[in-house]
């Protein structure tokens, strides 16, 4: 079993920092706080202690007044971010609503939590109820007619990753205490055959990426660690993190050789921030293998100003 440990980055600890994805037009790092309601923009820099790893730099952060699950980059070159119950195309130049979530009808109130893009640059997004009602959450694909149902009940809907090939989906909803596969049609969007991939015990899958050789990579909410799997479903790879609340993770860099980790403060006591202060905080890594180059998001519809 190989083992490393993470190192923390500069950045300011977030509360609920999330979703890390490698822009690879900009060779930038995106991140969201997702309590706070940011998005970072960030770049890799020069660390200087001897480690070989790099360091992040924040560039921008651009606020919003409601949580922000996920941010994606995409092909026009707008950020494509899941802000409360929309979501929203972010330029330079202003904000617009692609999509926003169904009115509710049994008085449960929700938000968009993780989202991703498919290889053909559908974005799939999915939700949870703000008090984590069990069975409330969605997993919705964004179709040119609006969102479409894909995967329901579902609870915390968190991480989701293609395989290289395009012919496997990995998901998870946090609170099974597992990572699921599903086949997936490239040609329609669709999932299917769901069956169990990957079972925990300690720590909570949260967010996960898939390397260029198919290892599927599962932050552990609570455990402090990430953990790797091969695409047969063996563990072969731990990476320690110095911060229990472990939210994500993605491939960065120029070679995609630098995993960067999120992590988060919330759900800590204070005696547990001063144990562990660099919770929230950003770390990296060099595992050993390098990601995929991120699925940028492809428009499907044309946008309304909001």
């Amino acid at each position: 079993m190989l083992r490393t440990t993470a190192l923390p980055c500069a950045p300011t600890p977030g509360r609920l920092s999330e979703g890390p994805v490698w822009d690879p037009r900009t060779q930038q790092l995106l991140w969201v706080d997702i309590t706070a309601g940011n998005i970072h923009r960030g770049t890799l820099t020069a660390r200087g202690d001897g480690t070989g790893l790099p360091d992040i730099a924040v560039l921008e952060t651009v606020g919003f007044p409601d949580t922000v699950g996920a941010v994606l980059p995409s092909w026009s070159g707008a950020l494509i971010a899941a802000v409360g119950t929309s979501i929203v195309s972010v330029t330079p130049s202003g904000r617009s609503t692609i999509a926003a979530l169904p009115v509710d009808t049994d008085g449960i109130p929700r938000r968009f939590n993780d989202a991703a893009c498919d290889p053909l640059g559908r974005l799939f997004v999915g939700t949870m109820a703000l008090d984590t009602t069990p069975g409330a959450g969605t997993l919705y694909r964004l179709d040119p007619a609006g969102l479409r149902p894909v995967l329901w009940p579902v609870t915390i809907s968190n991480g989701l990753a293609w395989s290289p090939s395009g012919r496997q989906m990995y998901y998870a909803d946090s609170p099974t205490g597992r990572v699921d596969v599903f086949d997936y049609d490239r040609v329609t969007g669709t999932p299917y055959g769901r069956r169990p991939f990957a079972h925990f015990t300690t720590g909570v899958p949260d967010g996960l990426t898939v390397d260029a050789r198919g290892n599927l990579w599962v932050a552990l909410w609570g455990a402090g660690e990430v953990r790797a799997f091969t695409p047969e479903g063996s563990p072969f790879a731990v990476v320690d993190v110095p911060a229990p609340n472990v939210s994500s993770c993605a491939f960065a860099g120029p070679g995609l050789d630098v995993l960067v980790i999120t992590t988060a403060r919330e759900e800590l006591s204070p005696s547990q921030l001063r144990r562990q202060p660099d919770s929230g905080r950003l770390f990296v890594c060099r595992p050993g293998t390098t990601g995929q180059t991120a699925d940028l998001y492809e428009s499907q519809k044309p946008e309304t100003t909001a």
